[in-house]
């Protein structure tokens, strides 16, 4: 046990010896559907946490990949009569390459974009006043591309601030009207990351 142990510090410690240099970050961000969208109108983002890795370190790119999680909740006040009948959770799952900018001058400050693809998981229970005979539970899923911009500041060697954009294009099932209500989704997600 005690070699397990002294095994992990050395691993964690040597992957924190040169932050900046560091290929791997988490963060955790509050995300908000933003725009005229069935995301924006009933659901509140819950939170988003992802992992990033650099596989191209250079002066002024990086070029990485990463992977965001969201959880979003039809608690809004406004949802409609539908979502009111049921519980229902949206997780985003985000993979993404992204490139990264390293200003010279402006050290701190880390311009990101990104392009992906975003999968929608969608999980309805029914309300505790439903009718017995009503079906079970409904999951279902959604996906589509993914662009994002972002931008993150350092207030550490290891920890930063950051805020991010992500226009998810998704589509829809037969049945579901084909118009940007229903398949354009805007995210802001403010956070903090902390280098590995």
């Amino acid at each position: 046990m005690k070699s397990n142990l002294y095994w992990i510090l050395t691993l964690f410690l040597a992957l924190n010896l040169n932050a900046q240099e560091s290929k791997f970050d988490i963060e955790a961000n509050f995300p908000i559907a933003i725009g005229d969208n069935f995301l924006e109108d009933n659901y509140n983002g819950i939170i988003d946490l992802g992992i990033n890795y650099r596989f191209l370190q250079k002066e002024v790119l990086n070029l990485g990949v990463s992977a965001n999680f969201g959880f979003f909740k039809n608690t809004k006040s406004g949802a409609t009569d539908l979502n009111q009948l049921f519980d229902v959770k949206i997780i985003p799952i985000q993979p993404r390459l992204f490139a990264e900018f390293n200003i010279p001058n402006l050290e701190k400050l880390h311009p990101q974009i990104g392009i992906g693809y975003s999968i929608l998981i969608y999980n309805a229970e029914w309300a505790d006043n439903r009718d017995a005979e009503l079906p079970a539970d409904i999951d279902d899923s959604e996906s589509g591309f993914n662009f994002t911009l972002g931008i993150a500041y350092d207030i550490s060697e290891k920890f930063f601030l950051q805020a991010q954009y992500d226009f998810v294009k998704i589509g829809v099932e037969n049945g579901v009207p084909d118009i940007s209500y229903n398949t354009n989704i805007n995210i802001m997600k403010f956070g903090i990351g902390y280098r590995l």
